[in-house]
């Protein structure tokens, strides 16, 4: 999982290095000269980085759920399908 403090930051600076512990905005360190952006900016900006890390944890398990029914409607087994990917769709209840 992303951390949100760093995805939060990169959104406000793609170019920015920094190192956090825990998720804590009060622990940043910022790395390689990187000018530091004020804390409440950076908490300002986490709802919309939990929110963007959200979306791309959707989408990846979207494109691997759809990735999986191609190569099924292509012909291959679950268990093939599973071996060339290492996917594997979860068990409906």
């Amino acid at each position: 999982m992303q951390n949100k403090i760093i995805k939060a930051v990169q959104m406000l600076n793609t170019n920015a290095q920094l190192s956090v512990q825990e998720e804590d905005v009060n622990s940043i360190i910022w790395e390689n000269g990187t000018t530091p952006i004020p804390l409440a900016d950076i908490e300002a900006q986490i709802p919309l980085a939990e929110q963007a890390i959200a979306d791309e944890e959707q989408a990846e398990a979207t494109n691997k759920a759809n990735g999986n029914q191609k190569l099924l409607d292509l012909g291959l087994t679950q268990a093939e399908a599973t071996a060339l990917t290492g996917y594997t769709p979860p068990v409906a209840e």
